[in-house]
């Protein structure tokens, strides 16, 4: 005997599996959009505010020996509980030249190499932008594939193309030139600097490159213009936006910079990556060390927020 389905009977109402989770969280006065956000906004927490909580407690401490290697900001005696902020570690980076000059030469060598690199990483993006479909791809996977090895490794690599009896100068040797002097100055980190986050600034120049209407050089093809007029006043105009994203890709972490410096630069390149780390490994000096690292976040802050509001302007024209 089977049982039969009366049409005029609507179907039993199937419930969702997640139904009963929305109906507990509503109850409590969490929604859907708060779930979402709540992702992000713990990740930030966690790994971003309370660590740089932290390393703000500690630029506040002075140094001294002992585990912590910092003395602690709340003390207690008596029942009495004391909170002591010592500013000596800030004061010390704007009275001292070591660390101004190494905030001054970071800025310029991430500001020139970033200035390089998108001189180097725009005509390929727009390359790769109008190249045939079927290339596009292959051409995009030749940009990605450094990143299959390690970053430590790609800069040594590089120790083997520059030294003085490396790849470049043997190569000059078979035209009777003389070996040029390239590891060990401002020119090898330059070079660092460049090869390492290129794809950085390629990517993003490509992803808006490839979206131009073509139609737009067309255009004003028909109407006269040259070539060198139309790239000026159309193309590099419209592309703005991923020039501003790649050049904040670059110079960010360009900024604070220490493997390439240690490896390629000489003692004379001076960069707020290598004092920090001398602070903290090597004087000890948790407090100093975190009072640059505090300093620079805020050098890097001040350019991103232009950055991002020349990127809004374009965006909004």
């Amino acid at each position: 005997m089977t049982a039969t389905h009366d049409p005029t009977i609507p179907p039993p109402r199937r419930l969702k599996p997640w139904n009963a989770v929305e109906k507990g969280l509503a109850r409590v006065g969490i929604t859907g959009r708060m779930l979402v956000l709540a992702a992000p906004v713990l990740w930030l927490l966690v790994f971003f505010l309370i660590p740089l909580a932290v390393v703000f407690g500690i630029s506040l401490a002075n140094k001294q020996f002992g585990r912590p290697p910092y003395t602690p900001l709340l003390t207690s005696e008596e029942g009495t509980v004391q909170l002591t902020l010592h500013l000596n570690n800030y004061i010390r980076l704007f009275t001292d030249n070591l660390y101004v000059a190494a905030y001054l030469s970071s800025i310029r060598i991430s500001a020139i190499a970033t200035v390089i690199t998108l001189l180097v990483g725009y005509p390929m993006a727009y390359a790769i932008a109008r190249a045939p479909d079927r290339w596009r791809n292959i051409l995009l996977m030749l940009v990605i594939l450094p990143f299959f090895t390690s970053f430590l490794l790609r800069v040594y690599a590089l120790t083997g193309f520059m030294r003085g009896n490396g790849v470049i100068n043997q190569f000059l040797g078979l035209f009777g030139i003389e070996p040029i002097v390239m590891m060990q100055t401002d020119f090898a980190v330059y070079v660092g600097i460049v090869y390492t986050y290129l794809p950085f600034m390629i990517l993003p120049l490509y992803t808006t490159l490839v979206k131009l209407d073509v139609s737009l050089f067309e255009a004003s093809a028909d109407l006269g213009a040259r070539p060198v007029h139309t790239f000026l006043f159309i193309t590099l105009p419209l592309s703005l936006p991923g020039i501003i994203a790649g050049s904040m890709l670059v110079f960010i972490p360009a900024i604070g910079e220490f493997v390439i410096p240690s490896l390629l630069g000489g003692p004379e390149t001076l960069m707020i990556g290598r004092v920090l780390w001398d602070e903290f490994f090597t004087n000890t000096n948790w407090p100093r060390a975190a009072a640059v690292a505090v300093a620079m976040l805020l050098v890097v802050v001040v350019p991103i927020m232009l950055l991002q509001r020349a990127q809004g302007a374009v965006v909004e024209k």
